[in-house]
This record gives C-alpha cells, structure tokens and sequence, in this order.
C-alpha cells in the first residue's frame, strides 16, 4: 500500500481472497464467516482506498448472494467473483489510460506527482504513438515515489523526464501545458490524492494550466463510503527522533474538484 497504486492494492487485496479456496471448511456458513472477516481485514488495512474497498465489497456479497448449496459452490463462487473483479480494475485503468493518452498531444510538456500506474501507462502510450514529451516529476515526499515514476519513464523512447522537489512544482507550471495525476477517489466534489496534490492544484488553477486526472471509475464513489486519511510513521519524514516538536505524516490531502478540468475514467471524460 505504500509503494503501489491503488489500483495494484485492489488486485492484489482481492487475490489474496482466493487463497481461502484451499482451506477446508465443514459449512457453508463457516466459509462465508471466514471471506467476510478476511475481507473486513483488508479494508481496515486502508480503508482510504475505495477502489479496494468497493471489490472487496463486490467479491463477498457475490458469494453471499449466491446462497450457494455447498462449500465446494461457494469456492466456485469467490473464485469467478475475484477473476472478474480483477478483470473489471485492470481493464477500467487500461480503458482510462487509453483515453489521457489520446487527450495528449506531441511536443507537450506535463507535470505529475507521486507514482499512478494509469498515468503512466498513458504517456507510455502516448509515445509509442510517436509523441515526444517532456515530464516534470514531482518526488511525492516524504517516500519518494516520484523517483520511481521518473526512472520509470526515462526507460521510454520518446520522453524525457525531469525530477523536481514537490515544492519547486509551481516554478515550473507555467511551462507545463498540463498536469496529469491519478487518483486515489474522487467522494462527491473531494479528490484524494497523494499529499502534495492540492497546492500542486490550486497552484496549477492559479497560473491556469489545466489538470487532468485520471483513474477507474469504481474510485468514484459517493455513497457508503467515507474517506479516512492514513497518517504514516514519522520517523518517513525525519530519522533522528523529534526533540519538542511533533511530526504529522499524512499520506492523502483533499483538493476541491472545482481546480481539475478534467477526469477521465472507463466510462468517459468528465469536464469541469
């Protein structure tokens, strides 16, 4: 959860459910105990994440509705359920990734911050189409994931990545044509994303370069689902332990959908 997208969380957390199928259960009603807690656990792990959130939902109350008849049913069940939720996460990203990737056009210069896999399948895209680009990359401290989306993206023909600290992102927008970002949600009119995203916006919306952000359409969520922030450990922000003073570490911020142009997820473009 630290150092993957969401949406890799949410294929990974509901794989992980299948490895229930090889332990043996005398009911029905004891499997089905066991795929809710297992499940509850892994949304209580980060339940920020409504991509992971809404698959494991999808997965248990499959298996629930089914009412299957035997354990051997219920296995059937979850088995079908996980294939098909990881089949829906990766196909809605590819079909979100394909459609920036047109919106991108040769010879711009884009920002990103942090590390989205939908972002960077979308550039990666874009210059196989024969698009030069130039990528500012923010470093997303304090852990830094930046770095991996630059490396990541100077291994691409076609584009040539910059590195920048988060807070030199504003010297450079007014050379960017766009920011491009993922997303962890989107819960009514608030975009969660990684910290660093909303001076990043607000910042962009100021110098008016337009952002864009990107993602499967299941982290669009406005019912059932309430965003909790994941304060992580300190000592990602200073080693030497803090001598009166306090570190505060939280790994999403919230930015107001009236500062993006644009999401686009599998289902189309949204426009603000």
């Amino acid at each position: 959860m630290r150092t993957h997208s969401s949406s890799v969380v949410a294929v990974k957390a509901a794989r992980a459910l299948a490895d229930l199928i090889d332990n043996d259960y005398p009911t029905v009603e004891e499997y089905v105990r066991a795929l809710e807690r297992n499940s509850n656990a892994l949304r209580r792990a980060n339940p920020s994440h409504a991509s992971l959130v809404t698959t494991q939902r999808a997965v248990v109350e499959r298996v629930r509705d089914a009412e299957p008849a035997s354990v051997a049913e219920a296995k059937e069940v979850t088995a079908a359920a996980v294939e098909d939720v990881v089949e829906s996460v990766e196909s809605a990203k590819h079909e979100a990734a394909a459609t920036l990737a047109e919106r991108i056009e040769d010879g711009q210069t884009v920002l990103t911050h942090d590390y989205s896999s939908t972002v960077l399948e979308a550039l990666e895209s874009a210059a196989q189409d024969g698009k030069h680009l130039d990528v500012y990359v923010t470093e997303a401290r304090p852990r830094h994931l930046g770095r991996k989306t630059a490396r990541t993206l100077a291994a691409i023909d076609r584009i040539e990545p910059t590195l920048i600290v988060d807070g030199a992102s504003g010297y450079y927008l007014t050379e960017c044509d766009s920011v491009l970002l993922g997303m962890d949600c989107i819960v009514d009119d608030t975009y969660y994303n990684r910290v660093g995203t909303y001076p990043l916006a607000a910042a962009a919306d100021d110098v008016g370069t337009p952002v864009t952000v990107a993602g499967s359409s299941a982290k669009l969520v406005d019912e059932g689902f309430r965003f909790e922030n994941d304060f992580r450990d300190p000592s990602e922000v200073i080693r030497e332990p803090p001598e009166g003073f306090d570190v505060k570490n939280p790994a999403y911020d919230a930015t107001p959908t009236r500062l993006l142009d644009a999401v686009v997820t599998d289902e189309g473009v949204r426009e603000f």
